[in-house]
């Protein structure tokens, strides 16, 4: 199997050059492909100024079924290149988004969310003869249905503010200092904002995954990429965006280990209470305060239960009996540190999970 040529922009067709990339390798696609805007005249705005839209020529095709063959390969040969556990974002207007999803289930991909981007700051209908097109759509499909894949439910919800976040995402387009510009003008005339792609990043892939982009563009996907560390294969024709991107990429300093953020509970390795007696950082007998109420206290037992009272259960099953409902013992007990303060039992879990890591 040839090696992956990571961390690159491979120039050339997209269709040919996933085609020539081993079967099952990248853990994340995400694609910005043509829309087929179908634009027929230039557009102006009401003090006659032109409106700079997308007239380039990668976004034109002859007919429907033209942009439907070309968008039945492109996924097609995105399918084969993803792992089994691999998911695809692939992202559109009204134009366009409609027929891709058709092609993609008739492919096989099973589709998990679809995403509203709303946009702060959208172009106005200048012409006043429809609403103003303040959206785009995302939708996010699993290469085969039921397969395990990467969701960072845990730090998508420590991203809003520890809400469960939701499929519409209200962004500004790219604009500003991020706007890659040659000479005042747009280098690339739908480069998406970077916060879109932390999103879709964080989301779907882990730090040292392989994201792929076979539309590459200005690099928007391979410079968060490399932000947040995992590897990146971008693919684009036009040497002039290559140049964009390639300089663009080279700036960007990924994030240092210790801002990765804090581990996904539910993958972390399960640790009884018991096993902070073993290791000693508890002792039997020592006393620990219900953190509800801490006139409450229970002392600690050889066997890995408590006592509060008289009454003897795990921490789990004591904090639910006092609480009147389910509850994690790690959060509901505190225990005296070195210094005199009360912290939850978790830190000392977390302590221990250190530990075993470095043996």
């Amino acid at each position: 199997m040839p090696d992956l040529p990571l961390d690159q922009i491979l120039r050339g067709d997209c269709i040919e050059i996933l085609n020539s990339l081993p079967a099952n390798s990248a853990d994340l696609v995400f694609a910005d492909p043509p829309y087929n805007l179908q634009l027929q005249n230039e557009l102006y705005r009401p003090n006659q100024t032109k409106v700079d839209a997308v007239t380039d020529g990668w976004d034109k095709f002859g007919s429907f079924a033209e942009y439907d063959d070309f968008t039945r390969q492109w996924l097609s040969a995105c399918r084969r290149v993803l792992k089994d556990t691999g998911t695809l974002w692939v992202i559109g207007s009204y134009h366009n988004i409609y027929r891709v999803g058709t092609i993609l289930q008739d492919l096989g991909y099973w589709i998990l969310n679809d995403i509203i981007w709303i946009k702060t700051n959208p172009m106005p209908n200048f012409r006043g003869v429809r609403f103003t097109n303040a959206h785009e759509t995302l939708i996010w499909a699993q290469k085969k249905q039921g397969a395990k894949y990467t969701f960072n439910h845990h730090t998508m919800k420590s991203l809003n503010d520890d809400l469960q976040m939701r499929s519409d995402w209200t962004l500004p387009i790219c604009s500003g200092g991020e706007r890659v510009r040659v000479n005042g003008e747009k280098g690339h005339a739908t480069q998406k904002p970077e916060g879109l792609l932390y999103r879709i990043v964080l989301s779907s892939s882990n730090p040292g995954d392989v994201v792929l982009d076979p539309f590459f563009g200005s690099g928007t996907t391979g410079a968060v990429a490399k932000k947040l560390r995992r590897r990146w294969i971008g693919i684009e024709r036009d040497e002039k965006y290559i140049q964009l991107a390639q300089d663009r990429i080279s700036r960007v300093e990924p994030v240092p280990d210790s801002a990765l953020g804090s581990a996904d509970p539910r993958k972390q390795p399960r640790l009884p209470f018991g096993a902070l007696l073993e290791a000693g950082l508890l002792q039997p007998g020592q006393t620990l305060w219900f953190a509800k109420d801490s006139s409450v206290q229970a002392v600690v037992l050889v066997d890995g239960k408590i006592r509060c009272g008289e009454s003897v259960n795990s921490i789990h099953g004591m904090a639910k009996s006092l609480s009147g409902a389910p509850a994690n013992g790690w959060d509901w007990w505190l225990y005296e540190d070195e210094y005199g303060q009360k912290a939850p039992l978790d830190q000392l879990r977390q302590i221990l999970r250190t530990r075993n890591a470095h043996l």
